[in-house]
């Protein structure tokens, strides 16, 4: 599998962004030499971890706000980029993005490498396609589970007009722009120059661009999707998971608004939680909101 790789140069100096990346090599299921795959890990090694997970078009410095407010309040936090995206490696080719090979290599860096066990997860977007994944496939190795504006489609669901309106464009528009895409899925107006520059850093150029393009037709919006299947099957799982589930949406995402009734009516660990709203956040709540986000958070690990 042939694929590039960011400069490191293009990650010095980002604003409110003082975190080394960690590395590790997930599996090329091509055959070719293993993949890098940056993830941040912070706060104490042996306290309750944390794993935040993000989506398109986005990468760990979403988080950082949130990790700074959970590490601060003695939290583990662990923040993949995933492959694609970030100071991850970025294959070269569209057709080498698959939802299932993305839930394999988030996998691997959590389970096989780091070992993680006893997980709160915190998942928005396709962070939650991917995390929701895991859970339904490895429900053991999580204590609690908190979803903002993200779901897991199986392609039965009638998909929102504002998504396959994204979908298009995300197909069309001859150049991506990063950063200005994640400033237009904010609530509270466009974001300063300089941050706009620290979602763009990841892609030098269209080149780099190849996951972030392929992630919005991976999304099953049709039952003959290839991960119909499953989705169905973690579905299954989800429907029996128990352990402490709580949806925080924000209250302005027309991409995934209601989306959060659907888990608080099936699963039954959503049962007494304190769903949340957040208030003030667009799509990128972590963006808008990244403090309310990250008080949520400690109060759903605290009381639970």
């Amino acid at each position: 599998m042939d694929r590039v790789r960011t400069p490191d140069d293009r990650f010095v100096g980002l604003p409110s962004f003082p975190y080394d990346a960690h590395y590790v090599e997930v599996i090329d299921p091509t055959g070719g030499a293993p993949l890098r795959m940056a993830y941040l890990d912070e706060g104490p090694r042996d306290a309750d971890v944390v794993v935040l997970l993000h989506g398109e078009p986005t990468w760990s410095y979403l988080y950082r706000f949130v990790l700074a407010d959970l590490v601060a309040a003695g939290r583990r936090v662990v923040a993949p980029d995933l492959i694609g995206f970030g100071r991850s490696d970025k294959p070269s080719a569209r057709e080498e993005y698959t939802y299932a090979r993305h839930v394999e290599w988030t996998r691997e860096l959590l389970f096989d490498h780091l070992d993680l066990a006893d997980v709160t997860l915190f998942a928005q977007d396709w962070g939650s396609l991917i995390g929701l994944r895991l859970v339904g496939e490895h429900p053991e190795r999580f204590a609690r589970v908190a979803i903002g504006n993200g779901g897991l489609p199986t392609g039965d669901e009638k998909s929102t007009e504002a998504f396959f309106a994204w979908q298009s464009y995300s197909q069309s528009a001859p150049e991506l722009p990063i950063g200005r895409i994640v400033s237009g899925g904010c609530a509270k107006g466009p974001l300063a120059a300089e941050v706009v520059a620290a979602y763009d850093a990841p892609f030098p150029d269209e080149s780099f661009k190849e996951g972030a393009r392929q992630f919005p037709i991976l999304v099953p919006t049709t039952p003959d999707d290839p991960a119909h299947a499953a989705n169905v099957a973690a579905w299954e799982v989800l429907r029996t998971f128990t352990r402490p589930f709580l949806t925080c949406f924000s209250d302005g995402d027309a991409i995934t608004r209601g989306g959060d009734r659907r888990f608080r009516d099936e699963v039954p660990g959503a049962q007494g939680q304190a769903h949340t709203t957040i208030v003030g956040g667009g799509h990128f709540l972590q963006e808008d909101e990244g403090p309310q986000l990250a008080a949520v958070l400690n109060a759903f690990i605290q009381r639970n």
